[in-house]
């Protein structure tokens, strides 16, 4: 049966990142009865994402050198106290009912599993995001990580990827991978960026407002250099190689366009390759409400919200990346405005909304210095995978394109079963939508999941969202 909370709270945050912390934080100090529910063991999220207290091997004390800012980490966590805690457990939907919300949920706690629900008047909702990835020759091979999993290896059990390990994509988050991989033992070949350093002069004013941000990525930069790690700009994995796993990368220079340089090949022996390419939001939550969208300056698909974090569904606040990528700071301050203002505070300081619009300004700034290179669909062959999980490769989408005239995410799935298998387009959304080309406005499909998080029949069977109101009800 299913487990239906009698007790309603007037704000619940799902989601105990940086920003759900903040929110949830914020929300109990301003006198609301909060909860906050996570499918971490932990709160912390993937930025400080730490190891389970019955991890056998590491501690957390052990993977402190891995964070940054652990002093704002412990202080939220302090705050709370104030606020019931639900961890492991998964959402995997939320809807609305006469009272509020209800957020229906898989209780994970003591290796078990049954559903329950939660209710609240107002809700907050912070997902978070998940690596983008674009597919190229190879990428399917055991050891082609992204380099988000290869970052939670190390953070959540204190495991090392591989020993001779390869770091390649586009964005500041390559440097702090590759760093904490060679702290940790490995020796990290090489970070090959994409992008080149030469774009940020076109956006000092938002670096001039974010200062902070030199610190943090000159730290980084300190470790590989102490390491004799080189980083190389403009560059980029073309293919990956190996018999039952990666063995090999192929590198090629980028020119001024993104495209590769004829003749500029290297092959290096790696046995893993940690490959990331930004972050995706993860939207199922704020879309299954109805949740206004936009496209951000990255392309991806992101909730739109006021200048209090409010979406335009009455009562649900959206904070952190799935407003827009923008990192742990901005995900903090963005909590702590929705958390605020939830709560039924009057104002909000300030500081907050200065904080706010320098970070998002960096933040933009960023996805226009670090974009995914153009070029790499034309680097495909027809036996390359897409969709890892159906086993779809590129050329049965180019060929639903030209003999079917089929351009959309809906005849992707229908047609070749792209976006379809075990993740639900998690990995291959985006290359599809690329592929096809089409903005993310038009390929939404692969954002929209009724299912958020994998439950078992037993588990769906007795629970009933059905009963509740629909968004469009």
């Amino acid at each position: 049966m299913t487990s239906k909370s009698e007790r309603i709270f007037d704000v619940l945050v799902v989601g105990a990142g940086p920003a759900g912390l903040a929110a949830a934080t914020s929300a109990a100090r301003a006198g609301a009865r909060t909860a906050i529910v996570d499918a971490g063991v932990v709160p912390g999220g993937q930025y400080w994402r730490h190891p389970a207290p019955n991890e056998r091997g590491v501690s957390a004390a052990e993977v402190a050198h891995l964070h940054h800012d652990l002093a704002t980490y412990r202080r939220l966590v302090a705050g709370l106290a104030a606020a019931a805690q639900f961890s492991q457990h998964h959402v995997w939907t939320v809807t609305r009912d006469r009272d509020g919300f209800v957020v229906h949920v898989v209780d994970r706690t003591g290796g078990g599993e049954r559903a329950a629900e939660l209710r609240s008047r107002r809700l907050i909702l912070a997902p978070g995001a998940y690596d983008r990835q674009i597919p190229f020759p190879g990428w399917d091979l055991p050891g082609v990580m992204t380099a988000g999993g290869v970052q939670a290896l190390l953070k959540g059990h204190g495991v090392v990827a591989g020993q001779r390990v390869l770091v390649a994509g586009t964005g500041p988050f390559l440097l702090p991978v590759a760093a904490g991989l060679a702290e940790s033992g490995a020796s990290v070949v090489g970070v090959h960026e994409a992008g080149s350093p030469l774009a940020w002069l076109r956006e000092l004013g938002a670096v001039i407002r974010n200062v902070g941000k030199l610190g943090e990525g000159a730290s980084y930069a300190r470790v590989l250099a102490r390491r004799r790690i080189p980083v190389h700009t403009r560059s980029v994995v073309v293919s990956a190689d190996g018999t039952d796993a990666v063995e090999r990368v192929t590198i090629m220079r980028l020119d001024h366009r993104g495209r590769v340089v004829p003749g500029s090949e290297r092959t290096m022996a790696v046995d893993v390759l940690a490959v990331g390419w930004g972050f995706t939001p993860q939207l199922e939550l704020p879309l299954a409400l109805g949740c206004a969208t936009r496209v951000d300056v990255d392309g991806s698909l992101v909730c739109e919200v006021d200048d209090e974090q409010r979406s335009s569904v009455e009562g649900v606040f959206v904070a952190g990346e799935a407003c827009g990528v923008g990192g742990a700071a901005l995900a903090t301050v963005e909590g702590e405005i929705a958390g605020t203002v939830a709560a039924g505070a009057a104002s909000v300081a300030p500081r907050l909304r200065r904080s706010r619009a320098a970070l998002r300004r960096f933040a933009q700034a960023m996805h226009r210095s670090h974009p995914v290179p153009a070029g790499w669909v034309d680097r495909l062959s027809d036996d390359t995978t897409v969709c890892r999980c159906e086993e779809v490769p590129f050329g049965a989408l180019r060929s639903m394109q030209q003999d079917l005239d089929a351009h959309d995410g809906r005849s992707a799935k229908m047609l070749t079963r792209a976006g379809m298998g075990y993740c639900q387009a998690r990995t291959c959304g985006y290359a599809v939508g690329c592929i096809l080309g089409q903005e993310a406005s038009r390929t939404s499909g692969f954002a929209e999941r009724p299912v958020s998080s994998p439950l078992t029949l037993g588990a769906l069977a007795t629970s009933s969202p059905a009963e509740h109101d629909s968004p469009a009800s």
